[in-house]
């Protein structure tokens, strides 16, 4: 197996953290802040827009099973990286479109990933930016739509046909389309 990490934020973190559980070949996604200046950033601080900060994933996968150019085709096509600073009604600089690269590597892809998204009409507006400090979200913020997201009006509306994308689009990368055992 071989474990490697990417970083992508796409608008709300709730979102993106449950199109990539659904992924197969990821083992975890962590959500959390990246991309600013205050140091140990609260929720509240976040949204509050001030921090510099975007509300991202750290997502854990098995490059033996799904490779980081797959992760950012499905990063594209998940939200919509022709909005800047926005994803629907989520509006700041906490929402934008961003790739964290872990390495030169990555941040080749990352460009090549931006080029390909690119192709499919619009102009895209993500980001490639530096590393930097991740700061995890608090423990509520974890696994949000496996739990308290279910019964989150917001979500409802909005991760539903995030994840019917996936399902369609990525049928073979979805955990959902995966058979399962008799």
């Amino acid at each position: 197996m071989a474990t490697e990490v990417a970083t992508f934020a796409g608008g709300c973190f709730w979102c993106t953290e449950a199109v990539f559980r659904d992924v197969i070949g990821v083992e975890s996604v962590e959500s959390g802040y990246i991309g600013g200046t205050v140091p140990n950033p609260t929720y509240k601080q976040v949204c509050g827009g001030d921090t510099g900060h975007a509300e991202a994933i750290r997502i854990t996968y098995d490059a033996d099973q799904i490779s980081y150019d797959e992760m950012l085709d499905i990063f594209f096509a998940t939200h919509d990286p022709t909005q800047l600073n926005r994803q629907g009604n989520d509006i700041g600089t906490q929402y934008r479109s961003a790739i964290f690269p872990h390495d030169a590597d990555q941040e080749a892809r990352a460009r090549a990933g931006i080029e390909r998204a690119g192709e499919t009409g619009g102009k895209i507006v993500t980001t490639i930016e530096p590393l930097g400090e991740w700061y995890p979200a608090e423990g509520y913020h974890q696994e949000y739509w496996e739990g308290e997201g279910q019964r989150n009006p917001y979500c409802l509306a909005v991760i539903p046909p995030k994840l019917q994308k996936l399902r369609k689009s990525f049928a073979a990368r979805s955990k959902a389309a995966e058979p399962t055992a008799a």
